[in-house]
Parts: C-alpha cells; sequence; structure tokens
C-alpha cells in the first residue's frame, strides 16, 4: 500500500514532466516549420524572380528572331520592287545611245514602315515605335504583320513604363503607359484572336496588371491563357506565376 501510494503521489510530477516534454518538441516542431516556411518562401520569391529574367530573355530572343525575319523579308521584297538596280548591261556600241535607266518609285513598302518602326523600338525610342506601328496599322489594316505591330505597340507602352519607373519620374506616367499597355495587348486578342502574338499578349497583359497592383485580374488572364493555349510558349511561366500568386 505505501509503494501505491508513493507512485500515486509521483504521478502528477511525471504527468507534469511528460507534458512539458510534450510542449518542448512540439515548440521545436513549430520552429522548424517557421524555418522551412521561410526558407520555401525565400525559394518562390528567387524562383519568380529567375523566371521573369527568363521571360524577359524569351522576349528579346523572339524580338530578334522577329527583326531578322523581318530584315530578310525587306530585302527579298526590295529586291523584287521596280525601283531596284538592275543588272549592269553591256557597253552599247559607239554611236548608239545607253539603254534608258529604269523608272523609280518612291512608294514605302508595308515591311519598310514595320521595319522603321521596329528598330525605333529597339533602340528604346518607343514613343517613336507607337507612332510608326500605328502609322502601319492605318495604312495596311489587313496586312500579314498588322497582329505584329499591334502586339508591338503594348509592348512599346510596356517598355515606356518600366523606364518611367526605372528613372524615377512620376508614378502617374507609368501607371497611365501601363493602362495603355492593357489596352493595347488586348485589342491584339480582340482584333487578331488568330494571330500567333495572342498568347504573348495575354501574358504581357498580365504582367502589366501585375505592375498595376491588379492580382486578381491577372490571375483571370494567367487562367485563360492556360485553359485556351495549353500549348503556347507562354503557357508553362503562366502556370507559374499563377502558382506564386495563390494565397
Amino acid at each position: 500500500m505505501l509503494q501505491l501510494r508513493t507512485d500515486l503521489n509521483s504521478l502528477p510530477v511525471s504527468l507534469q514532466r511528460t507534458r512539458a516534454e510534450v510542449d518542448a518538441a512540439l515548440a521545436q516542431m513549430d520552429r522548424r516549420l517557421a524555418e522551412q516556411t521561410a526558407e520555401t518562401g525565400k525559394q518562390l520569391s528567387a524562383l519568380s524572380a529567375r523566371l521573369e529574367v527568363l521571360s524577359g530573355d524569351v522576349a528579346a530572343l523572339s524580338a530578334r528572331a522577329d527583326d531578322m525575319n523581318h530584315r530578310l523579308e525587306a530585302l527579298r521584297k526590295a529586291a523584287a520592287r521596280p525601283g531596284a538596280p538592275a543588272p549592269v548591261a553591256p557597253s552599247a556600241p559607239t554611236g548608239q545611245a545607253p539603254a534608258p535607266p529604269r523608272p523609280t518609285t518612291g512608294a514605302l513598302l508595308p515591311e519598310d514602315v514595320y521595319q522603321a518602326a521596329y528598330i525605333d523600338f529597339s533602340k528604346g525610342g518607343y514613343l517613336l515605335a507607337i507612332t510608326g506601328f500605328r502609322d502601319f496599322l492605318r495604312r495596311f489594316p489587313d496586312h500579314k504583320l498588322a497582329d505584329n505591330a499591334q502586339y508591338w505597340i503594348g509592348e512599346s507602352y510596356l517598355a515606356l513604363a518600366h523606364s518611367y519607373a526605372n528613372a524615377g519620374q512620376q508614378d502617374d506616367k507609368a501607371t497611365q503607359a501601363l493602362e495603355e499597355a492593357v489596352r493595347e495587348f488586348r485589342r491584339v486578342i480582340t482584333n487578331y484572336p488568330r494571330g500567333d502574338k495572342v498568347p504573348t499578349a495575354i501574358y504581357k497583359e498580365a504582367l502589366a496588371l501585375l505592375d498595376l497592383k491588379k492580382p486578381a485580374e491577372a490571375r483571370t488572364r494567367l487562367q485563360y491563357l492556360i485553359d485556351n493555349f495549353p500549348r503556347a510558349e507562354e503557357t508553362p511561366l503562366a502556370r507559374d506565376r499563377l502558382t506564386a500568386l495563390k494565397p
């Protein structure tokens, strides 16, 4: 009986010690979980930043590829136009007048107008590029490069907004340029729904919405891109961006 009473008296002490050990173990688990969560957050932030850089690299490479294609096309058109230099003919015999030169025309081809605007964009002349691409659309609304021209108007406004922000200029200028970028990217989808620039325009529209602090609208556009263009190059980027945006 004495031993039983002793055991019963020591039971609360044992329970208290066990509870303390459990509390300590739980606290340690909480600390580890918090550390792992913080580390995961850092890794996700780093991954998101890396994806943003890669997205910019892809856009730059795409722009360079477009530039090369349009240069080649412009050269082919220039070689075939009526005013192109003709092969040098043999000298006329003495006493005969030389053959008259071929007539030339001063008309610009659509590719010339497009290329001039694209060169302005590539040099950072975004306002000039916007004017040039709009002039192209006004003159040649049904040209095969019309959807590209509309896309580059949006890209020009997006780049203009970033240049304002990087220069530390007024926020309202950057905000206005971002809003214009959203509108111009949407015109790609509305006016050229079958154009090859539609997926890129949707993704860039979502990025502009994020810069405008409109994450809900950005998530909607990213999900639209994923659902409607599952094989587009921008779709994996959209999935990663959407995952990072989820609460």
